[in-house]
């Protein structure tokens, strides 16, 4: 005998029978039977009512009665409705009705009418002139065969109430699901199985926090923020969206909130209305959908595809393409990480290194995270000229290159860590140029040597500098060119290249500008936290990777120290000169000290040569299951960091749009970030139009009249976009004023 079911039904539904009941919310009708949504439709769709109405009456579970009683329909309606169910089923409700060609209205008579209609008469006075009915020209204008004749607008619909700030705040304390949770029928649809992820419902509001960050929408969009991610990662069906998921990430990293457990200390409902949503996840609800994202292959695939969308997108920036490591200190105790010079901080501590690639405007395209660090060199050659070679856009091809033995395909900008003559032999047998700093450069070249050229900067400034050229053979590598940049203390700048066709000026720029990656870095760790530590998750290292040999540094650290302190003894010792007018005591005491200074040096020498010897025969690397026990470590968590580093780089990439929008309206061009940065954390009203289409983003007026104007023309540049909300039919249209000129109705 099958269990009865409590009617427990949710507050605010209307009964057709005791056990069915409908409830209109947000333009959908959802029917009830007992606590479950059986089905929904839209408030518009007559035929899914008529259909799912019929069939209450066909399957036994409400009379005719109790319908036409419910939702006041004609009793003929009904009656037709269910004879379609029984003789067509289904699918008669949607099928197209059958309609005969004309028979009066013939192609040449609707050519006749148009030009009547466009004339200014009135459909009666068309109808008498061509001799048919009146009804039959009605017709034809209704299923728009001919165009209805201009009549007055009607006057624009009341706009819908505004909640304040307090009002909502009352609204998600008070809701029954959780501070925040107002959507109780979405959310029981999501626990049922119902709903595979809730559609954005924007409602007008005001004073949202935070509403400037809609600014960045179009930008995120027009990168491949969800264009790209819907073909590498799919979620498990939920409330939540995958693509709410990924725009409240971004968004949260333009609104510098800080790590995920920082979205405990915002109100979840404020940040809902930017999503259309009630309320953004709870922090433990996101980690879990963002483990479920991290997992697998398609961090990795989804970076490689935006990275090969933004090559192909600027093929200028891509032919020269800046790579350098960032190291990532890390100070947590879940293991026992190597330990890395960090140049910021001018010490040794336990991180892990990350190589970036980056166009010269320090914009990223991609990075590579090496948790056991095998250096600039083999990342390169080994993970990232593959992809380089692959993704670079407008290389030139095979009988180009044979023709031109000097061309080459794009090229490589790093700093000396790669500096390597064997590096740069390989590199040009793939026709891969490289720029980079010159090591022990030798001797200065004489001042004479040195011109003033006119050296054009990737900001487009144009600055003066003294720059000299030679040609030089270094040992195991090809011919380079070297030019070297004469300061004005008298230091000389040494760089070497395989660029053989670019002229001086902008070969020495080329590798000058590796200081906008040097930028990035420091702006993405102080306003997006790019060394943050997003999991405590750690993973083996396997016994088969390649780490530096511990023994091998240890000798090199102290060849390193003694050699530097035999270098001071040395200058001590040259320093050590013997005055006149000394006595023979003073002459003896003078002649024991330098001599002890020598048997010093010497010992030294001694003690370098034999630890040099002990280096030589240490391998420099090693694989790991060969390190000892207490020097063994495990890997950080790699994925959820390559994860929300992709979202960063759009992130940065969306700002830096933005910025380059803003800099033409703002007196001092360089504080366009400044400026975003308050635009982001400003609050805005938000006003949904569903007759227009159009989500109104008006944004509360700065400071001062200028910034005003700067932002103003912004948002006419964004308008221009026509960019459409996901997943919605809402064009974003941007503001700047209040939009209580909408209504001063406010709930």
């Amino acid at each position: 005998m099958p269990q009865a079911q409590f009617p427990f039904f949710p507050a605010g539904v209307t009964h057709i029978t005791p056990h069915l009941a409908f409830v209109r919310e947000q333009g959908q009708v959802t029917y009830f039977t007992a606590d479950l949504p059986v089905f929904s439709h839209d408030e518009t769709d007559h035929a899914s009512f008529l259909m799912i109405n019929a069939q209450f009456h066909v399957n036994g579970h409400a009379k005719q009665s109790d319908i036409v009683s419910a939702f006041g329909l004609a009793p003929i309606t009904l009656k037709r409705a269910v004879k379609r169910l029984r003789e067509q089923g289904a699918a008669g409700f949607y099928a197209t009705p059958r309609r005969r060609g004309p028979a009066v209205l013939t192609p040449p008579v609707l050519a006749q009418a148009r030009t009547l209609l466009d004339e200014g008469l009135e459909p009666v006075a068309v109808a008498r002139r061509l001799g048919v009915k009146p009804d039959t020209l009605s017709k034809a204008i209704r299923a728009g065969r001919l165009a209805r004749p201009a009549m007055p607008q009607p006057l624009p619909p009341l706009p819908v109430p505004a909640s304040s700030k307090s009002a909502r705040s009352a609204q998600d304390e008070a809701a029954p699901l959780g501070r925040g949770a107002c959507d109780t029928l979405g959310r029981l649809a999501a626990s049922q199985g119902e709903l595979s992820a809730v559609a954005p419902q924007f409602v007008a509001a005001l004073d949202v926090p935070r509403g400037g960050l809609l600014l960045a929408l179009p930008a995120l969009l027009a990168l491949g923020l969800l264009e790209t991610s819907e073909r590498h990662f799919q979620l498990p069906d939920g409330y939540y969206g995958q693509d709410s998921l990924f725009l409240l990430l971004a968004l949260m990293t333009l609104g510098r909130v800080g790590p995920l457990e920082s979205l405990r200390r915002q109100a979840p409902g404020e940040w809902g209305k930017l999503l259309g949503l009630d309320r953004v996840p709870e922090v433990r609800t996101l980690r879990a959908k963002l483990h479920l994202l991290a997992g697998g292959t398609g961090p990795v695939e989804w970076s490689a595809a935006l990275c090969q969308r933004w090559m192909a997108a600027a093929p200028a920036w891509a032919a020269t393409l800046y790579v350098d490591g960032h190291v990532r200190v890390y100070h947590g105790s879940q293991t026992a990480l190597p330990r890395h010079y960090v140049a910021r901080e001018r010490l040794c501590l336990r991180a892990t290194t990350d190589y970036w690639v980056n166009a010269g405007d320090g914009q990223p395209f991609c990075v590579v995270n090496a948790p056991a660090d095998p250096g600039i060199i083999r990342v390169l050659e080994g993970e990232l000229l593959p992809r380089l070679e692959r993704d670079v856009p407008s290389q030139p091809d095979a009988a180009a290159l044979e023709a031109d033995p000097w061309r080459y395909r794009f090229r490589l900008v790093f700093d000396r860590e790669g500096y390597s003559p064997a590096l740069f032999q390989r590199l040009w047998q793939r026709r891969i140029a490289c720029i980079t700093y010159r090591k022990r450069p030798g001797d200065h070249w004489p001042s004479t040597e040195f011109a003033w050229h006119t050296v054009p900067l990737v900001n487009g400034e144009r600055v003066a500098m003294q720059l000299a050229e030679r040609g030089v053979r270094l040992s195991g590598g090809p011919w380079l060119r070297e030019v070297r940049r004469l300061t004005d203390s008298g230091h000389q700048t040494a760089l070497v290249a395989t660029d053989y066709h670019t002229p001086m000026a902008p070969l020495a720029a080329a590798l000058f500008a590796r200081w906008s990656q040097e930028n990035y870095f420091r702006y993405a760790r102080q306003h997006y936290g790019l060394d943050r530590l997003l999991s405590y998750a750690t993973e083996p290292l396997s016994e088969t990777i390649e780490v530096v040999n511990p023994s091998y540094r240890t000798l090199n650290s102290q060849v390193r120290a003694l050699t530097a302190k035999r270098n001071r003894l040395n200058a001590r010792f040259g320093a050590m000169n013997l005055e006149e007018g000394l006595s023979s005591k003073a002459i003896e005491t003078f002649e024991r000290r330098k001599g002890e200074l020598r048997e010093e040096i010497d010992g030294l020498g001694e003690r370098i040569a034999e630890l040099k010897a002990q280096r030589k025969e240490a391998p420099k690397r090693i694989q790991a299951g060969q390190l000892p026990e207490e020097l063994r470590f495990r890997l950080l968590d790699s994925a959820s960091k390559h994860f929300i580093d992709t979202v960063k780089m759009i992130a940065y990439r969306a700002e830096t749009a933005l910025a380059n929008l803003l800099r033409d309206h703002l007196k001092h061009p360089d504080s366009a970030r400044a400026h975003l940065t308050g635009l982001f954390d400003a609050e805005a009203d938000l006003w949904p139009d569903p007759v227009e289409k159009t989500l109104s983003v008006h944004l509360h007026p700065g400071a001062n009249a200028c910034a005003d104007r700067a932002t103003t023309q912004l948002c006419e540049a964004l308008n221009e976009t026509c960019t459409v909300f996901p997943r919605t039919e809402l064009r974003l249209v941007f503001k700047v004023g209040s939009g209580q000129n909408l209504g001063d109705q406010v709930v």
